[in-house]
């Protein structure tokens, strides 16, 4: 009697753990996904030369805490639309100003802000985006053909990289690297409570 009782404690334990760990992970996955109503930022470096890539940074990282600055107490889309719209200028200048102070005399770039700039398919962490046109801000820098880097400016989603995801296709090929690995024999064991039980 005793250890059909212990039994159904341990299995009650088991259960408000798993139920626990469900309720985490569903709380991780409201955090992560991006709302249909989101304002994003994209940055295209002029190739993927160590030094245009360092530049890309360098204007990543003074955009979007200046921006993440303006919006961080909104909470209405349009008002952050319109104070974004309004500050374009100001976003201009950060990026002259980076490339003036990395002696890049000879490198144009644009800051354009719309609902259909184009963003290709990502892969962050177990999460999927979609490739499709957002709205956002978009930064070329000189010819735009370098890696990108973007996050989400509203609501304030910076501080979660992106670009550290992979592409669709590096998650192919990684999936056909794991297909080639040797099997390994199964191992048989033994769980106490059935021999506890002597059900085994």
């Amino acid at each position: 009697m005793k250890k059909l009782v212990f039994l159904i404690f341990i299995v009650t334990v088991l259960y408000l753990g798993f139920i626990n760990n469900n309720s985490q992970a569903g709380s991780e996955d409201d955090i992560q996904v991006i709302p249909d109503d989101a304002i994003r930022l994209r940055i295209l470096a002029h190739s993927d030369d160590e030094k245009d890539q360092e530049i890309k940074h360098l204007v990543r990282d003074k955009v979007s805490e200046q921006i993440s600055e303006w919006v961080a107490h909104m909470t209405d889309i349009d008002d952050a639309r319109a104070l974004i719209q309004e500050r374009l200028p100001e976003i201009e200048q950060i990026v002259a100003t980076v490339l003036q102070e990395e002696n890049v005399d000879n490198q144009n770039f644009d800051v354009d802000y719309g609902d259909n700039v184009t963003f290709p398919t990502k892969i962050y962490d177990t999460y999927l985006y979609p490739a499709g046109e957002y709205e956002a801000v978009l930064i070329t820098i000189g010819e735009g053909k370098g890696s990108n880097w973007w996050c989400v400016l509203f609501p304030p989603l910076c501080f979660v990289d992106f670009a550290d995801g992979a592409s669709v296709s590096e998650a192919s090929n990684e999936t056909a690297h794991s297909d080639t690995e040797t099997e390994e024999q199964p191992v048989k064991k033994k769980f106490f409570l059935f021999e506890w039980f002597g059900w085994t």
